[in-house]
């Protein structure tokens, strides 16, 4: 890599030939970075450069330089956004790399949590890069992943492959790592005739940035929210959105329904997905003082977004890595502790915890392990060891009794 440092020209980076004048790189060209944050970069003026191990993706989108979003939605179902100033270098060209973080003004990336140390690498070298050619401008990188405090990962990742006191002191000057918190559901979608850049989208996005972090002037960009309380907003999604989902999941799994959105239309599934909603929300509004009726109206919007039949959303893609979904600040058991902080009920937040108990998927890894033990340790015991409820609590005692209840789908 400083081999190549060494021997690189800066120059421009071959771009559309209708500039914008602002130039982005986003890492990871799959239908999320395609049809969320590198759309709504492309749509607030910027010139945006894919990164991805695709060939095919990048080859088209060098072709095309474009590509069609369908939105997916009861309101819009059919209609397209087109998504223009685009480009893509596969992120194994170190070279290509190197040169698009030295003409960028922020660079963003939806690649999963297990990739950022890697790409930690690249990125450190493009920072190496922008010093030795002088560049003085500031340089914002979002990691827009399913994990609170992402950027600040990646930023940690990238100062261990800094090794210079001057490099390090120009990280810190001039390249900022504000944390986010993302929403849209993208799910498979194929058309025939458009190839592998179509992709389809619910018509809902949410893109919430730390406001104190980014460094030089305030970012600009149509559907990105600035906040200096990202921690609010992030545990509204997860103890609400993703509570909701997993519930529903869950349930729905244990009834034999398919997707999500089949799941809700189940009345007695959906009275305990929307309660259980309820109890994190008043939980929610009691720690960071959100208004009671406008977040009824959040919960009312994700429930609506739940029933969207164009997303076909599985039960068992939204259940899998059920220990992971049950350990004590995700999900299902973050929001229970909450509401129990402040006195008040989580009747329905155990009962999606004995549901995601009950989740048997021969095919999920941690389905098998979590069952396993279920059958040779007991669900109490269980519950005390993965999820910290102890076995003379009143959450272990509800939760085993939920689960025993559970087993008898006509009484769910």
């Amino acid at each position: 890599m400083d081999f190549l440092l060494k021997h690189l020209r800066f120059g421009l980076y071959p771009f559309t030939s209708q500039s914008p004048g602002k130039k982005a790189l986003h890492f990871g060209a799959g239908s999320i970075g395609r049809g969320f944050i590198g759309a709504l970069l492309s749509s607030a003026g910027y010139e945006v450069v894919f990164a991805d191990v695709s060939k095919p993706i990048i080859e088209a989108l060098n072709k095309e330089r474009s590509y069609n979003i369908h939105i997916l939605d009861l309101e819009r179902n059919g209609e397209i956004d087109r998504i223009n100033h685009v480009s893509g270098i596969l992120s194994t060209n170190d070279a290509d790399v190197i040169k698009a973080i030295t003409e960028v003004s922020i660079i963003t990336t939806a690649v999963g949590p297990g990739v950022l140390t890697e790409l930690a690498i690249k990125i450190s070298a493009g920072i190496k890069a922008r010093r030795a050619a002088g560049i003085t401008s500031e340089l914002n990188i979002i990691a827009c992943e399913n994990l609170p405090g992402a950027s600040s990962l990646l930023h940690e990742e990238i100062l261990k492959n800094l090794t210079s006191d001057e490099d390090k002191a120009y990280l810190d000057a001039k390249v900022g790592f504000p944390n986010c918190t993302v929403d849209r559901i993208v799910p498979p979608f194929t058309d025939g005739q458009e190839g592998v850049l179509a992709v389809g989208v619910e018509n809902f996005h949410e893109w919430i940035v730390e406001k104190s972090a980014i460094k030089g002037p305030k970012l600009d960009i149509p559907g990105m929210t600035l906040t200096d309380n990202l921690t609010a907003y992030i545990e509204r999604k997860l103890f609400t959105l993703n509570t909701g989902h997993a519930i529903c999941a869950y349930l729905g799994f244990l009834k034999g329904y398919a997707t999500v959105d089949e799941s809700l239309s189940d009345r007695r599934i959906e009275e305990i997905v929307r309660n259980a909603m309820l109890e994190s929300g008043a939980a929610l509004c009691k720690k960071h003082g959100f208004d009671e009726k406008e977040h009824e109206k959040y919960i009312d919007k994700i429930q609506s977004r739940f029933r969207n039949p164009y997303i076909k959303d599985d039960v068992v893609r939204v259940g899998r890595e059920p220990i992971r979904k049950l350990s004590p600040d995700d999900r299902l058991v973050g929001p229970v502790k909450m509401a129990e902080e402040f006195g008040l009920r989580y009747d329905n937040l155990l009962k999606g915890i004995a549901a995601a108990l009950r989740y048997e998927n021969p095919e999920d890894r941690q389905s098998e392990e979590l069952n396993s033990r279920i059958k040779e340790e007991g669900v109490g015991k269980v519950v005390a060891e993965i999820i910290g409820f102890a076995e003379d609590t009143h959450e272990n005692r509800e939760i085993v009794s939920s689960y025993e209840h559970l087993g008898m789908k006509e009484r769910l």
